[in-house]
């Protein structure tokens, strides 16, 4: 059985930021498992609900939403079409726990480390 988290991610180390930064990253809602993995058949159930916030210090705070778009394959979208679409590195067999890390590919290209920080 899954249930509605908020997840939040904030950056980790890279060589831009050698300490990570906790102003820039995600706040996001999706459904968890029991072991904390994603599942996908609880997102299908609850769509409208799985939103996400990205903020970064200097930057304008983004909304959009969590998508699923196939078995390997979940992004974070904030407007109409792929452009915008941020991947998430395998976001299907990592557990969201705090203190593990995730990957995304960012607006820019570039694939960031981020720690899960919080999760309620």
């Amino acid at each position: 059985m899954s249930g509605l988290k908020t997840i939040r991610l904030e950056l980790g180390r890279t060589k831009d930021n050698p300490e990570g930064n906790p102003r820039c990253g995600y706040e996001f809602t999706a459904p968890l498992t029991a072991d904390g993995h994603l599942d996908a058949a609880g997102f299908k159930a609850n769509k409208a609900a799985c939103r996400v916030v990205r903020f970064w210090e200097g930057e304008k705070t983004e909304q959009g939403a969590l998508r699923h778009l196939g078995p390997d394959r979940w992004v974070f979208s904030y407007a109409p079409g792929t452009e915008d679409d941020e991947p998430a590195f395998k976001f299907e067999k990592h557990r969201f726990v705090v203190g593990e890390y995730v990957s995304i590919t960012e607006h820019d290209g570039i694939t960031r480390p981020f720690n899960v920080t919080a999760i309620k």
